[in-house]
């Protein structure tokens, strides 16, 4: 049987690493009011693509502060619909009016975030942006275009991992962040850490991944198609110039309930669903909905289009559908990780998740064993599928915290 969790002694941190200050009085209060940032990017970008941007902002959040040396930095990539907003409260960020609902008032990650919590704001200083191709206050298809001021829509172009990987090292070269003390990506994000780690070895000296991996699998492929086709065939879609008229919420609808399946549990989402009364928007043209089960996930669908842009939705499972960390580097899972002896790796697998399935992360330890790179695997057993590791930080906290410390 594969041992599936190796302890490796990590060296100390820098001796010129600084504690943050305090941004909280007591940890229970996590980190509080916090706002985004902009960060402008004025120069043209190239893209994997073959096009450009002219230029481009990131919307970001900070949580901590940097040390002198600046060397006590944690860039956090988020899931595929997340934002910059990973902790505290946001009530609002300028710009995207209704968009910015309820849901997205409290940070994704905000039982993680904090004095005291496994991202210690009393230790670290920890960033989060929003994708390029986001919207967010990221520049994407919804944003203005320079040249007209209407919405980019089918004129934006296409986006990879290793673009949205560059243009979050501009903002780190923005503020003076040389190296990161450690990168962090859980499903998508993690994705986009195992790019800047293998792209940049000497930019990161630890590389956390959470139910994620360095291949995008057939299935994934088939999911992500089966979610990109909804999209396309609803007919307010219109090639992605729909800013003036309907949205394709329909289809965005039926992607995300495609999609969140695969994010919970069959149980949970059993569980949820017991009882769920139907809002008077669940219904369908012909068929009568029978089960709550029903219910609930058309109910999931339609809360999602509230807060979420169909053209973004497609422009990062594209970058997902043609990740390959492996096909980049020549086929041998092990040549990826050739330059990154000195980074360490915790990779987090949940043995209930049906998204990321547990033998991706089996592959992505073997390669780094193959490597000789450092790295500890934790098998977390959770009933809440691919989501636990936004909904149960008991189970990810501890080793979190080991791993941030060397």
């Amino acid at each position: 049987m594969q041992q599936q969790v190796r302890v490796i002694r990590f060296a100390k941190a820098p001796a010129s690493s600084e504690p943050c200050r305090l941004m909280v009085r007591k940890s229970s209060e996590g980190v509080g009011k916090v706002e985004s940032r902009f960060f402008h990017y004025s120069e043209s970008f190239p893209l994997a693509s073959g096009g450009a941007l002219e230029s481009f902002d990131l919307a970001y959040e900070v949580y901590g502060e940097l040390s002198p040396a600046k060397d006590n930095a944690i860039l956090l990539f988020h899931a595929l619909s997340g934002s910059q907003h990973a902790a505290g409260i946001n009530p609002e960020v300028p710009g995207l009016g209704d968009r910015w609902t309820s849901e997205c008032r409290e940070g994704w990650w905000d039982l993680f975030i904090g004095p005291g919590r496994a991202l210690d704001t009393n230790r670290y200083c920890v960033i989060c942006a929003n994708y390029l191709g986001g919207c967010y206050g990221s520049t994407g298809p919804s944003s203005a275009h320079p040249a007209d001021g209407k919405p980019y829509g089918s004129r934006f172009p296409r986006v990879s991992v290793s673009d949205i990987v560059r243009s979050q090292l501009a903002l780190l070269d923005e503020l003076g962040i040389d190296r990161l003390h450690a990168v962090v990506g859980s499903s998508v994000g993690g994705l986009l850490a195992l790019q800047l780690a293998t792209d940049c070895p000497d930019r990161v000296r630890n590389v956390i991944t959470m139910a994620s991996s360095m291949v995008t699998s057939p299935l994934q492929h088939l999911l992500n198609f089966e979610q990109i086709s909804a999209i396309e065939s609803d007919p307010h879609f219109r090639h992605g110039d729909y800013y003036e008229g309907r949205h394709p919420d329909a289809g965005l609808a039926l992607a995300r309930r495609i999609s969140h399946k695969t994010f919970v549990s069959i149980e949970t989402i059993e569980r949820r669903a017991r009882g769920d009364i139907k809002q008077p928007e669940d219904h369908l043209s012909w068929y009568e909905l029978n089960l709550s089960l029903e219910s609930y996930m058309l109910h999931q669908g339609n809360k999602f289009v509230r807060r979420f842009d169909a053209n973004t939705y497609l422009r990062i499972v594209d970058a997902w559908q043609r990740f390959d960390l492996v096909g980049e580097s020549g086929g041998v899972d092990a040549d990826v990780f050739k330059r990154c002896e000195d980074q360490h790796y915790l990779i987090f697998t949940i043995d209930s998740d049906v998204c990321f399935y547990p033998e991706q992360q089996s592959r992505l330890k073997l390669a780094l064993d193959q490597a000789e790179v450092p790295n500890m695997h934790i098998t977390v057993h959770s009933q809440k599928g691919h989501d636990s590791f936004l909904l149960e930080p008991e189970l990810f906290t501890p080793h979190l915290a080991y791993a941030l410390r060397s």
